[in-house]
């Protein structure tokens, strides 16, 4: 079963691209389980320790344009088999993005504001995320840290609706279009 919150990973940089998700040297690789210990292998990040750090994770929040440069499935499937179904952060590669509802994986976009503001609060904390959906259709993003609690409001779309109602992907799309 999927969870769409938990423990957080903040990877405080913009740009990660696919190449820093999953290198390409295991693009040869079909089965997914096989990605699973290269997530974020050639990530540079002052402090992050992808053998240590990524482990348990279930939520990241990061900056900018996460998932650009290639566009490959291999990068989405590497988080889903690491049990990473939350992506936060104030954009998304469009077709990162697309890879990512492929795999059933939320993508939450942020105002630029509100992660400013959580990096500021959370990024040095060990914090759960939940993803509340109330019933008129609004969501927000919960983190909590110990007795420290803030939640961010963001606009949930008819895929994210699909993501999140445990409907795939492709059968929303396959009812759209």
């Amino acid at each position: 079963m999927k969870t769409f919150g938990g423990s957080v990973l903040f990877l405080d940089r913009s740009d990660i691209n696919t190449d820093e998700i999953i290198p390409a040297k295991y693009l040869e690789e079909n089965d997914k389980k096989t990605l699973q210990p290269y997530l974020f292998e050639d990530l540079k990040i002052e402090g992050f320790n992808p053998q240590t750090d990524v482990a348990g994770c279930k939520v990241i929040i990061t900056r900018e344009n996460f998932g650009c440069g290639s566009n490959r499935e291999h990068a989405p499937w590497a988080l889903e088999v690491n049990g990473i179904y939350t992506v936060v952060a104030p954009t998304f590669a469009k077709a990162f993005k697309q890879n990512m509802e492929n795999c059933n994986i939320l993508g939450i976009e942020l105002d630029r504001k509100s992660m400013a503001d959580i990096f500021h609060t959370f990024a040095d904390k060990d914090a759960e995320c939940k993803i509340v959906i109330n019933d008129d259709d609004t969501a927000k993003v919960k983190l909590i840290a110990g007795s420290l609690s803030k939640s961010y409001p963001f606009k949930l779309d008819d895929s994210e609706k699909a993501i999140l109602s445990k409907e795939n992907w492709a059968g929303f799309a396959e009812s759209k279009f």
